[in-house]
């Protein structure tokens, strides 16, 4: 097995359940809000008890900005390949391209004809879908003369005119474990998607060989072919087997993954927005950072790669069992490191290129709920001294959990005023704000270590992996910074909690929207001052001394 070379990104795989019809809208926003790359949700369009899967997609797109969307993966005998081609073309126009066409043969035979769909046998299924695949591609060429022209033996579509074309090179994947379909996904396909729960040990090896070889056979490279994967488990305190235990475990797992089986796309099946939070938070960037070392060390020799599973335990990627390594070979050592040893001397150093996010000044609230110019200042920085990329990327990561809070607190407003306009229930307004990141942090730890410490240090307690205390440690002079973040953070708890007391009196006051909006305008001035603060005092600090 081999590593294709793609970057690695991180997605959610919802269940598009009705009886809740918000709560999958609200678990794909904060899919985007925690920082993952694409969400995805079941195609069952026999099943009542779900939402039909392309409305909530459209739906699902109005309410995001940059995850990327897909049907995780669509049911095709009950989608006819022309209209399904101009559908998914217009909502990637629609929604700024960011749409992705995951495709199955089919499965529960007896639902789909109970429904009108024709039932197919295995070997029916994967010439229907090479059919369709064929439509797809020749509605979205609207570059080639004449119409669409599949006379094909399922599906046909004989003079359709082309387009639109979609915003983007949509790529089209397949749900496949079948010899038959392995090798249509190697000839015509962008992207194989399996589950991880219906594979057998070395099905990723036999199906990246069948893969491989049909797309040379086509003319084409494997490297064409991305390799994306279905995954779920359970996160614990310690490790019971492949992909339940910690986060830094799910890391070294999915690194090999990357690294032995070539996959670069992992998506979580989980309806849990706490599993989602750490999936995003703990193990994507650690995942990358993983093989992103790995990738960049010299050749090392074959018994460097080893399954990252404990002694006597099987992984479902390779069938193989083995001591407990990293993606490198290394055993023993703290689970969860996220270098290589000697990893950092292989980086060139340079000056801190972070930049905070600065505080524009704007005040919405007459209230103030801290003194901003009794501030403390940390230690001027050392100009001479330089960053690994490593070190960079820590400090980097700062910003990105501030970002991903920022976003929420824009969630917030589009809420408030949905709630306002009485599109949404106040009800349905506090369930969503109760799922964001920002009121499950509860702010007394600080969301930098609420999200990253747990990577990078396992062998501590909560309380001594925790950000702020490693750093009055690391550097004396931070203290009275620290103190002053931590009475921030327990002052944003209270702002927090005015909100949610705002919108219960909404209910009862028809004039409660004007204090709605104040306690939401309090909430932006003390977040956005409070976050350029942190940023502008930690940043250096974090940099330097780690965040361990």
């Amino acid at each position: 097995m081999s590593d294709y070379g793609h970057p690695l990104t991180f997605g959610s795989f919802l269940t598009p359940g009705n009886a809740d019809p918000l709560r999958p809208v609200g678990l794909a926003m904060l899919s985007e809000q925690v920082g993952l790359d694409l969400v995805t949700f079941q195609d069952h369009p026999y099943q009542p008890a779900f939402l039909d899967t392309w409305t909530l997609l459209s739906f699902v797109a109005a309410r995001t900005e940059r995850v990327r969307l897909s049907a995780n993966v669509t049911n095709l005998p009950l989608r006819p390949p022309a209209v399904l081609a101009r559908s998914v073309a217009s909502l990637d126009l629609l929604s700024g391209g960011r749409m992705e066409l995951g495709l199955g043969a089919g499965a529960f035979w007896d639902a789909i004809e109970a429904m009108g769909g024709r039932r197919l046998t295995p070997g029916q299924g994967v010439r229907a879908l090479e059919e369709a695949i064929e439509i797809i591609r020749q509605i979205w060429d609207v570059e080639a003369r004449g119409g669409v022209r599949v006379e094909g033996e399922f599906h046909r579509a004989v003079g359709a005119k082309r387009g639109p074309a979609p915003a983007h090179d949509m790529g089209i994947w397949l749900g496949a474990y079948k010899p038959r379909m392995l090798s249509l996904t190697g000839r015509r396909a962008d992207g194989w998607l399996p589950s991880l729960a219906y594979l057998q040990p070395g099905d990723l090896a036999r199906g990246n060989a069948i893969i491989d070889e049909a797309a040379a056979d086509a003319g084409r490279s494997p490297a064409d072919v991305r390799r994306l994967l279905n995954v779920n488990g359970r996160f614990a305190a310690t490790g019971r087997g492949p992909l339940h235990g910690p986060a830094e475990q799910w890391a070294e797992e999915l690194a090999d993954l990357a690294l032995t089986a070539g996959i670069s796309t992992f998506i979580l099946a989980s309806d849990d927005p706490d599993d989602l939070r750490r999936f995003a938070a703990e193990v994507a960037p650690a995942t990358r950072e993983l093989v992103a070392a790995e990738r960049a060390a010299p050749s090392t020799s074959p018994a460097t790669s080893q399954d990252p599973t404990p002694t006597g335990q099987t992984s479902a990627a390779t069938g193989q069992t083995g001591t407990a390594t990293g993606p490198s070979g290394r055993t023993g050592g703290t689970r969860g490191s996220t270098a290589p040893a000697g990893g950092a001397a292989r980086v060139a150093a340079a000056p801190l290129a972070v930049v905070p996010t600065p505080d524009d000044g704007v005040r919405r609230s007459d209230v103030r709920v801290w003194d901003e110019a009794a501030r403390p200042t940390g230690p001027t920085p050392d100009p001479e001294r330089a960053y690994t990329a490593h070190e960079q990327a820590g400090a980097q990561h700062l910003i990105d959990v501030h970002d991903g809070l920022r976003a929420e607190l824009a969630q917030i407003h589009d809420l408030i005023e949905q709630v306002a306009a009485g599109l949404i229930d106040v009800g349905t307004a506090r369930s969503h704000i109760n799922t964001m990141t920002m009121r499950q942090n509860k702010w007394t730890l600080g969301t930098y270590c609420e999200s990253y410490c747990r990577v990078v240090t396992t062998h501590h307690t909560i309380e001594d992996r925790s950000l702020f205390p490693h750093l009055r440690r690391a550097d004396p002079r931070l203290k009275p910074v620290i103190d002053r973040l931590e009475e921030e953070h327990h002052a944003i708890h209270d702002v927090l909690e005015g909100v949610d007391r705002a919108l219960v009196a909404f209910v009862a006051s028809p004039d409660g929207m004007a204090e709605l909006r104040a306690a939401v305008n309090l909430l932006t001035d003390t977040l956005l001052s409070h976050l350029a603060y942190e940023e502008r005092e930690l940043i250096e600090p974090i940099a330097r001394l780690g965040a361990h």
